[in-house]
């Protein structure tokens, strides 16, 4: 929200524009001294003309001379790289994708299901067996008990 006593954003903006038109007459008015005082005026200032750059064409150009050059280098053929270079690469690549591989792949015991899984379930059978026979009718009981409490003490 805007205070009272400060300005709009149309004002500062305004104010910006102010500040970079006065910069711009001050610089163009010390470029103007500038060329007075080397005593160019503004007809014989040295124009520039784009068409008169020059452009460096490739197509032109002769950037290797032919005698230089062998026959079996500019042969399309031949390939960029030595056997040497090709099969160190080759060999660096295959001992990558190795690494990238799992050794086997796991067994699929049931679908979803892998051995690891499987073992880990037969495992634990017994175990959670034990448990339950343990500590589930105390547990129904109790829950049990508590409900009945709930519905008597509504009626009661």
């Amino acid at each position: 929200m805007r205070q009272a006593g400060e300005p709009s954003v149309e004002e500062i903006l305004e104010s910006i524009k102010k500040v970079i038109a006065r910069d711009n007459r001050v610089g163009a008015a010390e470029e103007r001294k500038d060329r007075e005082e080397r005593g160019i005026s503004r007809d014989t200032a040295p124009q520039t003309d784009p068409a008169d750059d020059e452009v460096f064409d490739l197509a032109d150009a002769d950037l290797v001379d032919a005698d230089d050059v062998d026959d079996q280098a500019m042969a399309p053929d031949s390939p960029l790289l030595t056997e040497d270079a090709t099969s160190s690469m080759r060999d660096s690549l295959s001992a990558l994708a190795m690494l990238a591989q799992p050794p086997a792949a796991p067994q699929i015991v049931r679908s979803g299901e892998t051995s690891l899984e499987g073992l880990t379930r037969e495992l634990l059978r017994p175990a959670l067996a034990q448990w339950l026979d343990t500590n589930l009718p105390p547990l129904v009981e109790r829950m049990v008990a508590a409900e009945i409490a709930r519905i008597v003490g509504k009626k009661v």
